[in-house]
């Protein structure tokens, strides 16, 4: 393994490459007391760690650190810091590592093995960019490439947030301050940009092997995430529907795969507040494109097709009354009372779950159904 050592302190840049050859093989390929990436990317891109201090006069050493990590995404960053207050808690071990000063022996051979373990379980390269990466937001973030179907293990759950949010906002660009808005309104001000830095390091070691796909670039006092031959389940799906035609005979089984796409809620198991308002709006869009097949098959006297559409967006959406309706007044035409009753009742406890009633005109009619004695015919009339 090779590694550079950046400290604005020379001593301090002495005393550590003895450490290390005291209890490694690692080449010290350079140590620099005044670090221009500009010049020194190549020697960024051959190496495996960088031991960066965090407090240095010309640069933080985290802002130092996204540079870095934007040459060489594969590269492991250890913090070397004098502080044992906020910048630690932030670096947890099994993290971001981080070293305090002065660097102890025993302490610098643990992180040491513990960062050889973890290249040895890490791909040297990243996969090819020529295959298609297929990313699902569909109810759970996915990842799928070569038949290989993954779930990525993020170091920390805000880790996970970050990367959520920038892939919503994938191409644009996200001010750090709209992020720490986001994801540490709670935190002061210091301390929610080092756990910002550290969340983002954190993206970027999660998506070293699709690091040909997607990126995180640093632009003025944000990031914009960028990505390379990547399809986005629930983008697609919106495109595909926003370049199909109007629904009919020779259209509606393309209608169908296109709507086969929507896998579930936009991210449905995460429960973000900022993941609300494009979830709903996809939900509506989804409702909207579900009716349509229905009332089309309905009209084309298909109940069956129809039956399913309308079953689906009870699925989807429990407490959706009119499509609940819709299937009480198709089993009554087709003389199937049991069912009309089944699904009064599932409309009937989807809405007391929500704590509200179900609306006086379905009520209505369903005491109406069960006196008349469900004849059908009465119910064909309703469904006109």
């Amino acid at each position: 393994m090779k590694a550079i050592l950046i400290d604005d302190e020379l001593l301090a840049l002495d005393y550590l490459e003895i450490q290390i050859k005291k209890v490694s093989n690692i080449e010290v390929s350079g140590k620099y007391s005044n670090f221009e990436l500009e010049e020194d990317d190549e020697r960024v891109k051959e190496v495996d760690i960088v031991f960066l201090d965090i407090e240095m006069p010309e640069v933080n050493g985290l802002e130092l650190a996204e540079q870095i990590l934007e040459v060489n995404p594969n590269i492991t960053i250890v913090f070397v810091t004098a502080f044992t207050n906020y910048a630690v808690r932030a670096f947890e071990v099994d993290a971001l590592d981080y070293i305090l000063k002065p660097v102890q022996k025993d302490r610098l051979k643990i992180t040491l093995d513990r960062i050889e373990k973890k290249l040895k379980n890490t791909p040297s390269q990243p996969l090819s960019v020529e295959q298609t990466l297929y990313i699902n937001v569909c109810d759970e973030l996915t990842f799928f490439l070569k038949d290989n179907l993954e779930i990525l293990n993020w170091r920390t759950a805000k880790a996970q947030e970050l990367f959520l949010y920038m892939l919503q906002q994938l191409g644009k660009t996200v001010q750090k301050s709209e992020l720490i808005e986001i994801l540490w309104k709670e935190s002061e001000p210091k301390k929610a940009y080092a756990l910002l830095y550290n969340a983002i390091y954190h993206v970027r070691k999660a998506l070293s092997k699709y690091s040909d796909h997607i990126t995180i670039k640093s632009v003025q006092d944000g990031y914009m995430l960028l990505a390379h031959n990547i399809s986005i389940d629930i983008k697609e799906w919106e495109e595909r529907l926003a370049a199909a035609p109007l629904i009919n005979n020779s259209t509606v089984k393309d209608y169908e795969a296109i709507m086969h796409l929507y896998k579930g809620a936009y991210l449905h198991k995460y429960d973000y507040l900022w993941i609300e308002s494009e979830r709903y709006r996809l939900e509506q869009l989804w409702k909207k494109i579900a009716y349509q097949l229905a009332n089309f098959y309905k009209k084309q006297e298909d109940l069956e097709k129809a039956e399913i559409w309308y079953v689906k967006i009870c699925a989807q959406l429990p407490e959706e009354e009119e499509a609940h309706f819709s299937l009480m007044k198709l089993y009554a035409t087709l003389g199937l009372g049991l069912l009309v009753d089944h699904q009064y009742n599932r409309l009937n406890q989807a809405m007391e779950e929500l704590g509200i009633q179900v609306s006086l005109n379905i009520q209505q009619w369903y005491e109406e159904w069960k006196q008349t004695g469900r004849s059908s015919l009465i119910y064909q009339n309703n469904m006109d």
